[in-house]
């Protein structure tokens, strides 16, 4: 079991790294091409992208989960888990695609977009979410190929896909000189390349997940989000932490802050990919075992799980305390002596709540996989919204700047009580 263990967990945690890479690529490239307004565009959309991972993953994991635990109750309907899960996240994105096509400036300024702002993000906006369909649909078949017993072809998928977009961000933005609209173009499109590759598991003679057409069921896609609800409200927390912050840096700082928070958002986004790699890869094996009522293994790989994300947690934040300077000269290309101030300090100081935040996010997905999905929901609403909210406004009224790089770790650590009170709640299987 450990080495089954090291194998899901390290091929998830690679794939997820490289999910996220594709978004610091743009990053990188829009900050070499456009400067810090391109920055803070990329920003202020940010939690739209949060929010369509967010139902993409919904719905994936929680069928996918529902898939393997009732496949080993012998249940007679695991069948039509996924190809109603591709008909509900399609459906859901025809809402996105409406709102890129038609409203991308409303969507901007709503997000706290000026003029100048809008200008640079509305072509970016519109081209992304029109491929929404794509985005969940590479959750969804990469959580049921995982699922399936395959985390090498999911893992594929991610990096291949990451690969494609930072590569054809530097084409279609610098030699065919396409600007935000290449880098929107190579991020709608890298999805596609994960989908194309989940397809070699889907044709392979070990898959025994079927494309079988069923009847559309709301009950069924409840039944499926509510446990697969923690992944949502862990992908939307981040988009929901921008806002919040976006809003009150505007306030402080300008539009130099948000820049500087634009480095440390998507910087924590790799850090965070870490750990949704950890949960990723235990999730299918502790459902696995779960389904089959192996206690014994279900507390086994709980153990090596949290032991994991703590271990990553410390070598996360040495790395990023010691790295601040270089990481954020990297995204600095204007060389904004502000914007590094801000960067470096609120890189250092919003790191240190990975050590709490690595318990939570494993923590919420393994409350998922045993079908706890009471505490699960509790974590993950308390630190995606419910207190990193409070705390944005408490800290940021006394300590200014410096009190909103302080909410992530003071929200997370008040979760982590809740989260390790969960996990010594779980009912084990009979």
């Amino acid at each position: 079991m450990l080495k089954k263990f090291a194998k899901y967990v390290s091929q998830n945690m690679l794939g997820m790294v490289g999910m996220s890479v594709y978004i610091l690529a743009d990053t990188f490239f829009i900050s070499q091409s456009v400067g810090a307004n391109g920055i803070t565009a990329l920003n202020l959309v940010l939690p739209i992208y949060n929010l369509i991972f967010a139902i993409g993953a919904m719905i994936g994991v929680g069928s996918a989960i529902r898939f393997v635990i009732e496949r080993h109750g012998n249940s007679s309907g695991t069948e039509g888990y996924f190809f109603h899960a591709l008909v509900w996240a399609f459906l859901i994105s025809l809402i996105f695609i409406f709102v890129g096509i038609f409203l991308p400036d409303k969507l901007i300024a709503l997000l706290g977009g000026d003029s100048s702002i809008i200008a640079v993000g509305r072509d970016y906006t519109r081209i992304f979410m029109i491929f929404s369909p794509f985005f969940m649909w590479n959750h969804i078949c990469m959580a049921f190929v995982r699922n399936d017993g395959n985390p090498s072809v999911a893992m594929a998928a991610t990096l291949f896909g990451s690969l494609f977009n930072i590569v054809f961000d530097y084409i279609l933005m610098f030699p065919l000189g396409l600007g935000m609209q290449g880098a929107a173009l190579a991020t709608g499109c890298s999805p596609i390349v994960g989908i194309l590759i989940c397809c070699i598991h889907f044709k392979s003679s070990k898959c025994t997940i079927t494309l079988k057409p069923v009847r559309l069921s709301v009950k069924r896609l409840l039944h499926s989000c509510h446990v697969g609800i923690s992944s949502f409200v862990a992908e939307l927390s981040s988009g929901v932490i921008t806002i919040v912050f976006n809003m009150i840096i505007l306030n402080i700082a300008g539009n130099t802050g948000v820049a500087a928070y634009g480095v440390i958002a998507n910087t924590s986004l790799v850090a965070v990919s870490l750990f949704n790699g950890i949960s990723q890869g235990s999730q299918p094996l502790i459902s696995d075992s779960y389904g089959k009522g192996d206690s014994k293994n279900v507390m086994y790989l709980i153990k090596l799980t949290a032991a994991t994300s703590l271990f990553i947690s410390v070598l996360l934040i040495t790395a990023v305390y010691l790295g601040a300077p270089s990481i954020t000269a990297v995204f600095n290309s204007e060389k904004n002596p502000l914007l590094a101030q801000y960067a470096i300090s609120g890189l250092r100081i919003y790191f240190t709540g990975f050590l709490f935040a690595g318990i939570n996010i494993v923590g919420s997905s393994i409350l998922s996989s045993v079908e706890s999905a009471k505490f699960a929901f509790i974590v993950s609403i308390m630190r995606g919204f419910a207190a990193i909210t409070f705390f944005a406004f408490l800290l940021s009224k006394i300590f200014g700047l410096t009190g909103i790089w302080s909410a992530f770790p003071a929200a997370e650590f008040l979760t982590m009580f809740v989260t390790v009170y969960g996990l010594f709640k779980i009912h084990r299987p009979a």
